[in-house]
């Protein structure tokens, strides 16, 4: 016989929020969720450390086919909340950029020299964030008004549109965030929420020649001989990786260099100009995660048409 799993009591008081509060969750910001979704996000800003009611966290809910399908994110206000729980944080600075201000960055040494030089700026045409940390160089992200030009037209597409300067500006202080800091909290990653942000150390290099040839005199071989990496494996490994990638951009209907080149920069989870093996595969999550809410959403959409 089987037996009928307990309901999740959500009522109780957990972490600091109180019975009136955790009401107010449920019927605003976490509206929709199911009992056992709505546990998971408080669970979330508990141990996270991050407070709805401050904008730092929140869910979004789709109807989907199979029930609410609920996604929880950490919103810039988060992202900053916890880089400031640092030792080494020491602040950032952060603006939108009018095509009639003057304006450069030295983006190695994260120094701006931005004037404005009359009220008459005229439109917005990018933003910066330069990210300031102690012991460790400073990160600036500069973002031009057509990398976001596939956010104008997405699913949040007329906030954009009534609050351009704010969202522009928000999104370059998220991706610096997330350089300087090492803070990766995007769609559903819960495990990495309130994530202790690791020390910075310069990079070093180890000569591991004496490991290798003790290693090899225990076992009574010769010390092998200095072979070149094995990159074979590395490139196949890419060549797969990035052909998932071009068939999930088919997916989320995007096409064209410009708008993949923008859709990437957007997750900010590539860095440099070639992507590692690890940024494709926390790139490939994340698209993954994009194609499921379309797909919810796109589910939604035919149950209305019903």
């Amino acid at each position: 016989m089987s037996q009928q799993l307990p309901t999740i009591n959500t009522q109780a008081v957990v972490g600091s929020f109180t019975q009136a509060e955790l009401d107010t969750l449920k019927s605003t910001i976490a509206k929709g969720t199911t009992n056992e979704q709505f546990a998971l996000f408080v669970q979330t800003c508990v141990r996270s450390g991050l407070n709805p009611f401050l904008n730092q966290i929140y869910c979004i809910v789709y109807n989907g086919k199979d029930g609410p399908v609920m996604s929880i994110q950490i919103a810039v206000e988060g992202i900053v909340a916890l880089a400031k729980r640092h030792p080494q944080y020491k602040g950032f600075i952060a603006s939108e950029v009018k095509e009639n201000d003057d304006f450069e960055i030295d983006v190695v040494t994260g120094e701006p020299k931005h004037r404005i030089t009359s009220m008459q700026r005229g439109k917005t045409v990018g933003a910066y964030c330069v990210a300031y940390r102690e012991g460790a160089p400073n990160i600036a992200v500069v973002i031009t008004a057509d990398q976001v030009d596939h956010l104008v037209k997405g699913r949040n597409g007329q906030m954009w549109k009534d609050y351009f300067d704010d969202m522009i500006v928000k999104h370059a202080i998220k991706r610096a965030f997330k350089r300087q800091f090492g803070i990766e909290v995007a769609e559903d990653e819960y495990g990495n929420a309130g994530a202790e942000i690791p020390a910075y150390e310069p990079p070093t290099r180890r000569d591991i020649t004496d490991e290798v040839n003790a290693a090899a005199a225990a076992n009574e071989q010769p010390a092998p001989q200095e072979q070149p990496a094995p990159q074979d494996d590395e490139a196949a490994k890419m060549a797969e990786l990035r052909a998932q990638m071009n068939a999930k951009f088919k997916q989320l209907g995007i096409s064209g260099r410009e708008a993949k080149a923008a859709y990437i920069a957007e997750k900010g989870v590539v860095q440099g100009e070639k992507p590692t093996l690890q940024e494709l595969t926390k790139l490939l999550k994340l698209m993954d995660i994009d194609i499921q809410q379309k797909q919810a959403q796109a589910a939604a959409d035919d149950d209305d048409l019903l």
